[in-house]
């Protein structure tokens, strides 16, 4: 990666629920580094700040801070999210054509219990805050009722005397024809007092009306909360003497400006996890394993994904919660509530239950001794053994653990319960928490078409490194991957991953009628937007690539296929052949006789970042370390002697048997009796099962 004049630095930044993690590779000497702290809840700043402050580099003018010598900051941030999540977000109206203001209300059909009668959803915007005005135009795009502005304007004073801090513009039909939604934003915009004013096609000028309205709606509800917070953070990185770039992580595991991740923070949410699965693509790359399964598992969640080809997945949208749905390419996570601080418990059937609830990080696991008294899994490995309780736990949150308050929680809610002694309560606990998240495993591989036998298991975050075995014995993978820094691989992503810039264009006609100079045209178009906001970012890339998608099916049909044509094969018979080809291979067959019909144009636009050396990551020691003793560890029925090591001693070629237990400051790793860890040449531990 280039660094600009002013400093050598490039940092990724991950803001997660307990930790805000920080990489930081210094270019001009070749060398990486990783730093801990914890998050601040609430003031997510504060946390990152604290992170920028630990920075320190000798001689730089800008004293302990360091923030003088950054080049690039790249921020994964769990802002939007999480706002979404809490539902704390900011009130927000909606202005849309007469007869539609219920659009966001009722959804797709679709209900919080699939097998339940009863549920109750809640729309971000109240039915009280979403305005009509008269206006239409047509599916075709034919303008037949110009819009009213003497009503858009009083319906965005009524919005502001109510208490709205953002707007969002969603006019049936905008995606066709999209002028009277334009001329009711300028209106808007000329009366609101800030900038948070969403246009539903500046966001996604694309068909089906709940799902852009939607999105559009919560691109809104985000812009004070996320845009406040950047804007926030880099006037304090200023004051601190920052004067490089700062950049965001979008879903798709690309990066963006400040300024466009502002306007359109829609696309932050689950950037985080979207970065870790960029560095675990890289990571099994270039340790010659380009087809992972990927799982982050942290204090709340554990988020699991795949890997072909050395490729993450992407997906055309995702449900954020119930009836929260965001249609923006997003790399394909499936959460499940299976991290650390998730809560054990016995229901009123008898059966023992892990999650989602969650203790997070405040208060925390029973062990952490600040007031919960229910067991987590964190106090499940604690009790066992599998985690050292008097090692410190990373950026100083905790000086040590208390292995008798974790020991009470579990007897209490568990083993007394289910009439097991405590250390068989914590191990039902992780079999049940294992089964679970190997579930996620299989729902990303073999229910979509791959044998997880041919992909490798690469666990991160800070608790995925303590079940890699397990994950290992359940699903059948051959080779776990641990990374260097596992704990910190949504940070390294941040440094790793290339900007891009995705945009979409519903076309709506039958191959056979396609205008190949409309096509052309349209895609030409979208280049040079997507190619401003790359430009608009003063970030330097060694290359420049495009993708152009059709989302394509036979009439009739209401579920598309997504078909790759690169830009030299634009024709109807190269497009008809390329759209033949995708359909066999996602069903097995064509459906010869039937009319084709083009949906979508989508265009992404990436800029290729330099890449850093991994080697930068590698082991500096040469001799194998004496160990650090042994640790009594609880696994299958029976105690057994666990050799301790400090991991990041090891040197290469480096092998270790189990049962060890392999400490560092992001993570531990606990390797089962009958497997084998061997460090490779970039400090990875590869881990395989020893022959019976």
């Amino acid at each position: 990666m280039k660094a600009a004049a002013h400093g050598s630095i490039v940092v990724g930044v991950d803001v997660g629920g307990t930790f805000t993690d920080l990489f930081v590779l210094d270019e001009k000497a070749g060398t990486a580094r990783v730093v801990k702290v914890p998050s601040t809840r609430g003031e997510e700043a504060r946390g990152f700040m604290n992170g920028i402050e630990r920075i320190g580099a000798p001689g730089d003018d800008a004293g302990e801070h360091g923030a003088g010598a950054i080049a690039t900051i790249v921020h994964g941030t769990t802002v939007g999210t999480n706002a979404l999540l809490e539902r704390k977000v900011a009130r927000t109206g909606i202005i849309t054509t007469a007869g539609f203001r219920d659009v966001l209300e009722m959804r797709r059909r679709d209900r919080p219990r699939t097998w339940g009668l009863r549920g109750s959803f809640e729309p971000v915007v109240p039915r009280d805050l979403r305005l009509e005005v008269n206006e239409r135009v047509l599916a075709d795009g034919t303008l037949h009722t110009p819009v009213d502005l003497a009503q858009v304007r009083a319906a965005a004073r009524d919005l502001l005397e109510r208490g709205c801090e953002a707007v969002c513009v969603f006019f049936i039909n905008a995606y066709a024809n999209p002028l009277n939604e334009a001329q009711a934003v300028e209106a808007v915009r000329a009366i609101w007092p800030n900038a948070n004013v969403t246009a539903a096609t500046e966001v996604l000028p694309e068909i089906r009306e709940f799902e852009r309205c939607s999105t559009a709606t919560l691109n809104a509800a985000l812009q004070p909360v996320v845009g406040g917070y950047l804007t926030r953070l880099e006037g304090d990185l200023k004051a601190h003497g920052f004067r490089g770039e700062l950049l965001v992580v979008q879903s798709n595991g690309g990066i963006m400006s400040r300024q466009t991740a502002c306007d359109v923070p829609v696309r932050t949410a689950l950037s985080g996890p979207a970065a870790g699965v960029i560095a675990c693509a890289a990571i099994g790359r270039a340790a010659g394993y380009p087809n992972l399964v990927t799982g982050d598992m942290g204090g709340t969640s554990f988020d699991v994904s795949l890997v072909a080809n050395g490729e993450a997945s992407l997906s055309a949208q995702t449900s954020i919660d119930f009836g929260m749905v965001v249609r923006a390419p997003m790399i394909q996570i499936e959460t499940i509530g299976a991290g650390g601080g998730s809560i054990a418990s016995v229901d009123a059937g008898g059966l023992l239950q892990v999650g989602p609830e969650s203790a997070g990080s405040v208060p925390g696991p029973a062990c952490y001794g600040r007031g919960n008294l229910r067991p987590t899994v964190t106090d499940a490995n604690v009790l066992l053994g599998r985690i050292a309780a008097d090692r410190p736990l990373g950026g100083g949150l905790l000086a040590q653990m208390d292995v008798g308050k974790a020991h009470e929680a579990i007897s209490e809610h568990v083993g007394a319960p289910l009439g097991l002694n405590a250390h068989a309560a914590a191990e039902a606990i992780l079999t049940v928490a294992n089964a679970k998240m190997a579930g996620a495993i299989r729902l990303v591989s073999i229910e979509r078409g791959h044998d997880p036998r041919e992909f490798a298991y690469m666990p991160f975050g800070g608790g995925g490194a303590l079940h890699v075995c397990a994950m290992m014995r359940e699903v059948g993978t051959t080779t776990g991957i641990v990374p260097r820094f596992p704990g910190v691989t949504s940070a390294i992503g941040c440094v790793i991953a290339d900007m891009r810039h995705d945009a979409v264009q519903t076309l709506n006609r039958a191959l056979a009628d396609l205008d190949v100079e409309d096509l052309r045209a349209r895609v030409a178009g979208m280049a040079d937007a997507c190619q401003a906001r790359l430009d608009s970012a003063g970030v330097a890339f060694e290359a420049v690539r495009e993708s152009i998608e059709l989302d394509m099916l036979y009439v009739g049909q209401s579920h598309t296929v997504r078909v790759e044509v690169p830009r030299d094969a634009l024709e109807r018979a190269d497009i008809g052949a390329a759209f033949e080809a995708a359909y066999r291979a996602a069903y097995g067959r064509a459906l010869g006789g039937i009319a084709v019909r083009i949906l979508n144009l989508r265009y992404a636009r990436i800029g290729v970042r330099p890449k850093f050396d991994l080697a930068v990551l590698a082991p500096k020691a040469t001799a194998m370390p004496p160990s650090l003793g042994t640790q009594a560890v609880f696994h299958a029925g029976k105690w057994w002697d666990a050799t301790r090591f400090a991991r990041l001693d090891l040197p290469v070629d480096a092998t270790v048997d189990g049962p060890a237990i392999l400490e560092q400051g992001d993570t531990t790793i606990w390797l089962e009796p009958g497997f084998s860890g061997r460090v490779d040449a970039l400090g990875n531990l590869l881990i395989t099962r020893k022959p019976d």
